[in-house]
Parts: structure tokens; C-alpha cells; sequence
């Protein structure tokens, strides 16, 4: 499997894709009067930008390690996905100031035209294709970027859904202003959006992991190679979708240094039999019964303390 090439298919997708729902809203948003089907479209144009991002950052990790980049290219994609935070942000606070601007300069309502609809739900089930898609290559290829952007899709069914409810509302009771609402509700729910997704890159910027199992995988690891105890000061940095791994453990302290290489390669067989996208393992092999002061980094009572 190459994972680079699948990520680049799927970016081409989403563009394509969005790009043709994002025309399709902001066209007929404008023809038929809705201001929130014109604020869908410009979140599906964001989705277009974030595409965008995804197909560059694809070409980005798949660059060898250098001489300035020994742990490789693949925390670009977690850059990226911040810098595409502050852009969704940006578009959903235009949208929303400019909504509230047309409500508080009293103009006159006018009821949208029946063609909102028909966009509207073509929309609907166009994101819902592109979402699977996103998701099907993302958990395929390990990309949190691309599970990340079909969950953003998700959510853009819902606003297109809610967009479908106010249209519903100013046909049936002659209320257009809920369109406008709307259009409000969609821009914060575009900056919430942004905030979420600003949010799940953090824990990797600063050099944590939250998925608590792997930890577990790892202790396991260590109990199936002969000769070792004490695992402790276990860290995993993350780089992208790849794992780096650095750790400790004890062995007799009278082993050969080659012998004790040898289990330390054992450990990291092991490892890599339990836990994909490994990227490097460091383990720091100690006599049996060596103290230290251990402020760093998990040991196995802390990963599932009582």
C-alpha cells in the first residue's frame, strides 16, 4: 500500500468534489436569495482550501529524513492542520459578521427562491459520499488528517441539513429571517469548527499522546521478551500518523553488552508486532534493581492507575 499516493487520491476527491457542492451553494445562494445557503458553500470552500493543504502536506512527509529533519517530514501535516484552523476561523467569523451587519441595517427580507432547496439537498448527499470517502482512506492509510477532514464533512451535513430546516421555515410560515439566523448559526458553528479541530493538534505539538492503550501494547511487549523487567520512562512522541518510542528497562546486570542488545532488538520486534507506524524505538537498557528518579514519562502502574 502506498500510503502517500492514497492520501493525494483522496485529496484530489475532496477538492474536486467541494469545489463543485462549493460553486453549486455560493451560485445558487445568490440567485435565490439565501444567505445561508451562500454560508454553506463557503464552508464547503474551505473544505476546497483544506484539500488543498492535505494534497501538499502528502507530497511534504513523503520527503526522506535530513540533515534538518532527522525524525523526517511527517509533523507537517500537523502544522497544517493548525494553519487550516485559523482559515476555517477566519471564514466563519466573515460569514457571521457580515449575517448580523444585513439583520442590523433593517433591509428588506426577501423570501428565497425555491432553488435553495434543490442545491441544498444535492449537497447533502454529495457530502455524505465525500465524507465516506475521506474516512475509508483515512482509517486505511492511518491519516489522522484525512479522519480529522471527513469529520469536518460530517458536521458540514448537519449545517446543510440545518440549512434545509430554515428554508423549510420561511416556505411554510413565511418567515425568512430564518434564513439569516441560520446563517449566523453557521458561521460560529464554523469557528467552533476551527476551534475543535486547533484543539486536536496541541496534544501532538506539545509532544503528548492520549491514547492510553498503547502504553499497555507496549508493557506487553516487554513481558513477552525473556530476560527483561521493569520497563518505566516510557514516552511516545508522535509524528503525524508514525510513532516514536523511547523507553527504559532492566535487565541482569551482569549480561554481556551484545547480549543485551540482543534483547533490546527482541523488545522492539515485539513492539513493532504490536503497534503499526512505528518510526523509531530507543530503549535504554539498565542493571536489574537500578534506582533513579523517575520524573519522566509513564511506568506500568501509572498507564491504568485504581
Amino acid at each position: 500500500m502506498d500510503r502517500n499516493k492514497l492520501i493525494k487520491t483522496a485529496s484530489l476527491i475532496s477538492i474536486s468534489g467541494n469545489l463543485l457542492l462549493s460553486c453549486a451553494k455560493i451560485v445558487f445562494g445568490i440567485l435565490s436569495g439565501s444567505l445561508a445557503v451562500i454560508g454553506d458553500g463557503l464552508d464547503s470552500l474551505s473544505d476546497v482550501f483544506i484539500s488543498f493543504i492535505t494534497l501538499i502536506v502528502s507530497m511534504i512527509i513523503a520527503l526522506p529524513p535530513d540533515r534538518e529533519h532527522p525524525y523526517g517530514h511527517y509533523r507537517a501535516e500537523t502544522i497544517a492542520t493548525s494553519i487550516l484552523a485559523f482559515i476555517i476561523f477566519f471564514i466563519g467569523g466573515q460569514l457571521t459578521i457580515s449575517t448580523i451587519e444585513k439583520i442590523t441595517s433593517h433591509q428588506t427580507f426577501i423570501m428565497p427562491d425555491i432553488m435553495a432547496v434543490y442545491v441544498t439537498v444535492f449537497s447533502i448527499f454529495g457530502k455524505i459520499l465525500l465524507s465516506w470517502s475521506q474516512y475509508a482512506i483515512g482509517k486505511k492509510t492511518g491519516s489522522s488528517m484525512l479522519i480529522a477532514n471527513s469529520k469536518n464533512m460530517a458536521s458540514d451535513i448537519l449545517t446543510s441539513a440545518g440549512v434545509l430546516t430554515g428554508l423549510a421555515c420561511a416556505y411554510f410560515f413565511a418567515l425568512p429571517i430564518v434564513d439569516k439566523v441560520l446563517a449566523i448559526l453557521i458561521g460560529m458553528w464554523i469557528m467552533f469548527t476551527a476551534v475543535r479541530i486547533y484543539m486536536g493538534t496541541l496534544t501532538e505539538l506539545m509532544e503528548g499522546e492520549e491514547n492510553r492503550a498503547l502504553y499497555d501494547r507496549i508493557f506487553d511487549a516487554v513481558k513477552k521478551t525473556d530476560g527483561t523487567a521493569n520497563p518505566h520512562r516510557v514516552r511516545i512522541r508522535k509524528l503525524g500518523a508514525m510513532y516514536v518510542i523511547d523507553m527504559d528497562v532492566e535487565v541482569d546486570g551482569e549480561m554481556k553488552v551484545s547480549d543485551a542488545h540482543l534483547t533490546a532488538k527482541d523488545i522492539e520486534i515485539n513492539i513493532r508486532r504490536s503497534i503499526t507506524n512505528i518510526y523509531d524505538v530507543v530503549i535504554h537498557i539498565e542493571p536489574l534493581g537500578n534506582y533513579e528518579e523517575e520524573c519522566y514519562g509513564l511506568s506500568h502502574g501509572d498507564v491504568n492507575p485504581p
